[in-house]
């Protein structure tokens, strides 16, 4: 097995944390101590701790757009794709681990003026609509992707709301009339 490198190990550490408590309560020192390195070599790889969040935020949404993609590739049918996507996120939600959106997490951390940060949200939910315009697209329907995505986006704020699958559940069923 490889070694991991200290950017991965940094990035690692700050990912359960973020994650798990969010942003604003994790601090630089202790993801230091949990990764078990220097201040310096935190230093060394991010110039902030925001730069760190971008880090964060980057890796999760590449992971997040293979775990959907993959999760619409096990099935042909344009309508059965995006149907196994809200099957892949009723799934997810129920798992012990699961804290809720990671990116939904941090927008409703920060400020307006995060700027750079908000940008990166919203370009991550951009891969999602445009998952749902692609898978689409074969059947000419890719004008439904807004509103698939905003079902989508709506039924992860309603389990975190509800801490239950119904809000999927739901938006899962009018997608299958949708289509």
């Amino acid at each position: 097995m490889k070694k991991k490198s200290i950017r991965e190990v940094i990035v690692g550490t700050a990912t359960r944390l973020f994650y798990r408590q969010g942003y604003s309560n994790t601090g630089i020192n202790q993801i230091v101590d949990e990764a078990g390195i220097a201040k310096s070599s935190l230093y060394h790889y991010f110039k902030s701790k925001e730069d760190l969040l971008m880090a964060y935020l980057e890796e999760t949404g590449a992971k997040t757009h293979a775990a959907l993609k993959a999760a619409a590739d096990e099935v042909n049918e344009p309508r059965d794709k995006v149907v196994a996507i809200f099957d892949y996120l009723e799934g997810l939600v129920q798992q012990k681990d699961f804290f809720g959106c990671n990116f939904l997490n941090i927008v409703y951390e920060l400020p307006e003026d995060a700027v750079r940060i908000r940008e990166q949200v919203k370009y991550q939910k951009d891969t999602v609509r445009q998952l749902f315009a692609e898978i689409l697209q074969p059947i000419h329907k890719e004008r439904l992707a807004d509103e698939i995505y905003t079902l989508f986006e709506g039924a992860l704020i309603g389990n975190k709301v509800h801490s239950d699958t119904w809000p999927i559940v739901r938006a899962r069923d009018i997608v299958k009339k949708l289509i």
